[in-house]
């Protein structure tokens, strides 16, 4: 005699009253911080794309008033600016690649147990994220590698950096050690068993690495600063910062550059200091905004790995 079961139903959870409320305050605090935090840029956007002299009043705060797009025709007229982000443009492109290969190649080095002094020279490259020797022995060094006004500058300086080492080697220590076995067995050497073991496997935690790097290669301000005088080195961020120091000057100079244009315009699509600083600020901004959310779905999981072993 055969005996059948019959499949139990799960019961259905219905959510409680307090489910409810928790759901909808949550919902409604991160809808919140997202407003927040999106609003300075769509307030830039609307401002750079509004009548002149509506903005420079200060009346443009929810939606474009007299849509135009005159500012970045002028702007993109402005003395230095096509020349600044080519130097910025190779600065992020170079630097995170260096970058990204010198975090890659270092942390999976600082886990090879037979590297000669591997315990002393991760250590040594860790102890420079706490102390640095300072402003002018730095500028003394860079002065005399000849690196001040120079384009490498921008890139030499940043290729090692100990917190993306730090990632790299705890995201390789993760990695199974049978793929370097494997490849050994069949006579790869450490540079093979590199880049063609190790480093296609290392997507999540490079995309993760190379985010973090064009961010601050896109955003670096203070290296143009401190160890470049000559203009045509100048970047974008160090454009705008003097940009919004001169607006007013630049606004009078895009207007003599837009001729016959601003007179028949008129005062909707003449530069004001507020324009220059919207449209300039917008030009800076969007890039990286567009370029982050292609590494966007490996930076949780490669930042997970790289940060938790086990």
């Amino acid at each position: 005699m055969t005996t059948t079961t019959i499949p139990t139903r799960r019961p259905v959870h219905r959510p409680s009253i307090g489910d409810v409320v928790f759901t909808t305050v949550n919902s409604l605090v991160f809808l919140i911080l997202v407003i927040l935090c999106a609003y300075p840029f769509y307030y830039l956007i609307i401002n750079s794309v509004s009548a002149n002299d509506v903005s420079a009043l200060g009346d443009v705060r929810f939606w474009p008033i007299g849509v135009q797009f005159a500012n970045y025709e002028q702007v993109f007229q402005l003395p230095g600016l096509s020349q600044a982000a080519l130097v910025t443009i190779g600065r992020t492109v170079i630097g995170t690649a260096a970058t990204v290969l010198a975090s890659a190649f270092l942390g999976f080095m600082f886990t090879q147990r037979r590297m000669w002094g591997r315990l002393f020279w991760y250590r040594f490259v860790i102890v420079t994220m706490y102390f640095s020797a300072g402003l002018i022995p730095v500028f003394i060094i860079m002065k005399n590698l000849g690196l001040t006004n120079n384009f490498w500058v921008y890139v030499l300086p940043f290729v090692v950096q100990p917190f993306f080492i730090i990632l790299v080697k705890t995201y390789v220590e993760s990695m199974p050690e049978s793929l370097q076995e494997a490849a050994e067995l069949d006579g790869a050497n450490i540079v093979q068993i590199f880049f063609r073991v190790y480093l296609p496997n290392m997507t999540p935690i490079l995309a993760t690495v190379a985010i973090f790097a064009a961010v601050a290669q896109w955003n670096s301000f203070q290296d143009t600063l401190i160890y470049i005088t000559d203009q045509n080195l100048y970047t974008l961020q160090y454009q705008l910062y003097m940009y919004i120091n001169q607006a007013s000057s630049l606004a009078q100079a895009a207007q003599q550059a837009g001729g016959d244009l601003s007179a028949i315009a008129g005062a909707a699509t003449s530069q004001t200091p507020t324009s220059i600083r919207m449209t300039v600020s917008v030009l800076v901004v969007l890039p990286i905004i567009f370029i982050y959310p292609l590494f966007q779905r490996f930076f949780v999981k490669g930042i997970m790995l790289g940060a938790v072993k086990g």
